[in-house]
């Protein structure tokens, strides 16, 4: 029988990375429902080809051109909020797989775990945002939170049979993004194009972005934090150039595992959908001897201030994670538009941060609440 996925985010990086997954074993997987935001030429393309039952984009207007597009064709084409309320809670729905970008994120994750569905996460934001509600709603009802991210997924590999109680330590692994050899006088004068310039991976703008500022690795030591049952303390990073060794993990005994593999989102993505099975693909393997050397240097915290604020959000924990994030993400669109500089990313986030009072969460709508104070804070800085 063939696994019934739900795809959030389909046009995107991890979503076109995703369905070439799917297309390679499309014995093993049926696209039920795909979710896009405004490119309706690629999601009309994926469509035809995939045919799922549902799809959805953010706008009624552009649903109704695609509509007219596909006239013949029988997916049912929706938007907004409720098109994706139903994209993640259709019966037939086995597993979500949620790509969609930034804080979006939220709200899609807690309907798929509300509806009884597994849900395989690229959207870090969830568990920054709400990983207490998370995890507590995928435990009551019993389903599975797989990580996607190539770092997580190196941690989920690597404890599979293990007792997670023997855990000294993880080692989230970092490529140091554009500016890792850079000084902070140059970091302070660079340019959109020169963030964007990443090494080793191909990304999406904002996760592009999160790269270069550091930010991406402080939203992975939150969420390594609720997926793995950590602590601040349990969870470290290291600079890895090559982008080879994608986590390891220390155990009491001072063992230390790794999964390594070349940088290919295709793979943890793969994983995270065939789950708990490995499926063949022909995709290129590790080769050492080509690769030479793989080295680790520590992050600076100094040149990128965003690993201190995440460590800061955890530690303090209720809704400052929340607040992080959403500042986050109303700040990397600030950049990508040119409206400000590298730096004040993490300057506007430690403001928002030190005027917001934490507190206890215990509903979605909090959460909400939370976000929406956050962006209009950051409305008033600038």
């Amino acid at each position: 029988m063939s696994k019934k996925i739900s795809l959030l985010g389909s046009t995107g990086s991890i979503g076109t990375q995703a369905l070439d997954v799917v297309r390679k074993h499309h014995e093993a997987y049926d696209v039920v429902a795909l979710t896009a935001g405004h490119n309706i030429d690629l999601l009309a393309k994926q469509i035809i080809e995939f045919e799922p039952k549902v799809a959805v984009l953010k706008k009624h207007e552009d649903a109704q051109h695609l509509t007219r597009m596909l006239a013949t064709s029988k997916t049912r084409i929706l938007y907004g909020d409720h098109g994706l309320e139903t994209a993640v809670s259709m019966p037939e729905t086995e597993l979500v797989l949620n790509a969609l970008v930034g804080s979006r994120g939220l709200t899609p994750s807690y309907l798929a775990l509300k509806n009884g569905k597994d849900l395989a996460l690229a959207n870090k934001e969830s568990l920054v945002s709400g990983g207490m509600l998370m995890t507590k709603l995928a435990a009551q009802n019993g389903k599975q939170i797989i990580p996607v991210d190539s770092e997580h997924s190196a941690i989920f590999q690597c404890l599979n049979g293990e007792d997670k109680k023997e855990v000294k330590r993880v080692i989230l692994t970092a490529s140091g993004g554009p500016f890792r050899t850079w000084n902070r006088e140059s970091i302070n004068r660079a340019t959109l194009e020169d963030a964007l310039n990443h090494p080793n991976w191909s990304m999406g703008q904002k996760i592009t972005i999160d790269s270069a500022t550091m930010m991406n690795k402080g939203l992975e030591i939150i969420e390594a934090a609720w997926l793995f049952d950590l602590t601040n303390d349990q969870i470290d990073v290291l600079i890895h150039p090559q982008s080879i060794v994608h986590s390891m993990v220390e155990f009491h005994d001072t063992s230390v595992l790794a999964q390594m593999g070349l940088p290919d989102m295709r793979v943890p993505i793969q994983y995270a959908l065939s789950w708990p099975k490995r499926l063949k693909n022909q995709w290129n393997s590790l080769d050492l001897l080509s690769i030479g050397a793989l080295t680790f240097e520590s992050p600076n915290v100094e040149k990128f201030p965003c690993l201190r604020l995440a460590r800061e959000a955890l530690c303090v924990g209720k809704t400052l994670p929340c607040v992080m994030n959403a500042a986050n993400d109303f700040l990397v669109e600030a950049f990508l538009q040119r409206r400000i500089g590298v730096y004040q990313i993490s300057d506007y986030i430690e403001q928002v941060m030190h005027q917001h009072m934490p507190f206890e969460y215990m509903e979605l709508e909090e959460l909400i609440e939370v976000e929406n104070w956050t962006r209009s804070m950051l409305k008033s800085f600038f």
